[in-house]
C-alpha cells in the first residue's frame, strides 16, 4: 500500500514522531505518550485501529502501511522527522528443532529488515532534525532462552542494528528500550504457548514502557540515554 505522507501530516510547528505498532500495546501507548508535545504519525497494517488511536490525541493521523513491503513512495514528503519509534514486532515461540525456516524468515523479517529499511528510508528527513531513533527490543534481546531462539535472534540483531546506527549517524540519536514482559494481546498469546495464566499484575504496563520511551526522547539536549532497561517489579514469571 502506497500512502502519500502529505496528506497525513498536519500543517504544525510540534515536532513530529513515527510510531509503528501503533494500533495497540506499546505502541499505542507510546503515541498517547507523545501526543500531547508532538504530531504523531500512526503506523501499522489495522487501518480502523489507528483511527481510533487518532481520535483521541490532539495532532496525530494514521499511516495504514505493511512494514515488510515498505518503498520510497510510502515515506514521500516526510522531509523532516522528530523522533521514530520502531514498536512493531511478532514473536512465535517453538523449539528449534521445531521451528521451520519460514518462522525464522518471518521473525527476521517484521522484527529487523522492515526496522533497517523504514529507517534508511526515513534518514534524510531524521538528519534534517538530528532525530531520535528508538528500538522497543525486548529482554530476550539480552539474554536467549529455551523455546525463544528466533524471537531472541532477532532481538539480538536489533540491538546490533542500534548500536551501528549510532556509530554511523552521530548527529541522531540512538535508544534501545529493553522491557520484559508486557501484559499486551502478545503476552496472552505468549502464556497460551507457556500453559501458564495470564496475570497482568506481575507484568509490565503498556503505559509504564511508553513513559520510559518518552524520557529517552525527553532526555534534554546534552543528554543521550542510549540503552534503557525496565523488568516488572513483581519479578519474574514463573
Amino acid at each position: 500500500m502506497v500512502v502519500n505522507i502529505n496528506k497525513l501530516t498536519l500543517m504544525t510547528e510540534r515536532p513530529t514522531a513515527l510510531v509503528t505498532g501503533a494500533s495497540r500495546g506499546i505502541g499505542a501507548a507510546v503515541a498517547r505518550a507523545l501526543g500531547p508535545t508532538h504530531h504523531v504519525i500512526l503506523g501499522g497494517r489495522d487501518e480502523r485501529a489507528l483511527a481510533e488511536v487518532a481520535a483521541e490525541l490532539p495532532d496525530a493521523r494514521p499511516w495504514p502501511v505493511e512494514l515488510t513491503e515498505i518503498a520510497e513512495a510510502d515515506v514521500a514528503g516526510i522531509e523532516r522527522l522528530d523522533v521514530l519509534v520502531h514498536s512493531a514486532g511478532i514473536a512465535e515461540l517453538g523449539r528449534i528443532a521445531d521451528l521451520a525456516a519460514e518462522v525464522w524468515r518471518r521473525t527476521m523479517e517484521v522484527n529487523v529488515v522492515a526496522v533497517a529499511e523504514l529507517t534508511r528510508l526515513l534518514l534524510p528527513a531524521l538528519r534534517a532534525a538530528r532525530g531520535h531513533v528508538v528500538c522497543v527490543n525486548s529482554g530476550s534481546g539480552q539474554r536467549a532462552n529455551p523455546n525463544w531462539a528466533a524471537y531472541a535472534a532477532s532481538k539480538f540483531a536489533l540491538k546490533a542494528f542500534a548500536d551501528a546506527l549510532r556509530l554511523e549517524e552521530p548527529e541522531l540519536r540512538v535508544t534501545t528500550v529493553y522491557p520484559g514482559r508486557v501484559a499486551t494481546d502478545m503476552q496472552h498469546e505468549v502464556r497460551r504457548y507457556e500453559g501458564g495464566p495470564f496475570e497482568p499484575g506481575k507484568y509490565l504496563r503498556a503505559e509504564s514502557v511508553a513513559r520510559a520511551v518518552l524520557a529517552t526522547v525527553t532526555a534534554g539536549p546534552d543528554a543521550h540515554l542510549t540503552e534503557l532497561t525496565l523488568r516488572p517489579a513483581a519479578g519474574p514469571v514463573s
